[in-house]
């Protein structure tokens, strides 16, 4: 698991981007941890699915307008999400490659996926230092570019909100050339 500790604030990358998901849609926040995207995108409006392995952190999301908090082992077991679709998938510093394709197959088309978390390189600034947690060059862009309109795209080395080297993306299901960036 890849967290950054402590970040209470909603990623700019997230923020950026949220405004591309249909007014009052249905988002699933992956790996949601303490639900700091999943609070945000709720006091938006959205209806958010935020399942997470840590029982603990889910209980901070008990109460919370407009959200439905999951335990849910993220890499093993059984897919908890067969047969649901949803209009935007939020994933932040967490990589578990075996289900990239399925968190792909429940985006709706037209449906936008954000997704922000560590590439090679991390390892000179701490955790996560493991090459199975850590995307290679370009990685997610080309794991995405063949079911997705990439409409941004970035890798390399960041400072804020701590120093780290991430790629992050945000794309829209399907393939449609005159999508703008918001």
């Amino acid at each position: 698991m890849m967290r950054h500790a402590g970040a209470l604030q909603a990623s700019a990358w997230v923020m950026r981007f949220a405004s591309l998901i249909p007014e009052g849609g249905e988002v699933l926040d992956y790996a949601c941890g303490s639900g700091r995207h999943t609070r945000w995108l709720a006091s938006k409006g959205f209806r958010v699915d935020a399942v997470d392995r840590d029982a603990v952190a889910l209980e901070l999301l008990a109460g919370v307008p407009h959200v439905k908090a999951w335990e849910a082992d993220l890499e093993g077991g059984v897919w908890p999400f067969a047969g649901r679709h949803f209009d935007a998938i939020v994933v932040t510093n967490y990589l578990f490659r075996p289900r990239l394709g399925l968190l792909l197959q429940a985006l709706n088309h037209g449906g936008v996926l954000i997704y922000e978390t560590f590439m090679i390189g991390n390892e000179r600034f701490g955790k996560p230092s493991n090459p199975d947690f850590l995307l290679r060059s370009h990685e997610l862009f080309e794991r995405v570019a063949d079911a997705c309109t990439v409409l941004a795209y970035e890798q390399g080395e960041i400072t804020e909100p701590k120093p780290a080297v991430i790629q992050r993306i945000c794309a829209v299901k399907g393939h449609n050339p005159s999508l703008r960036l918001p």
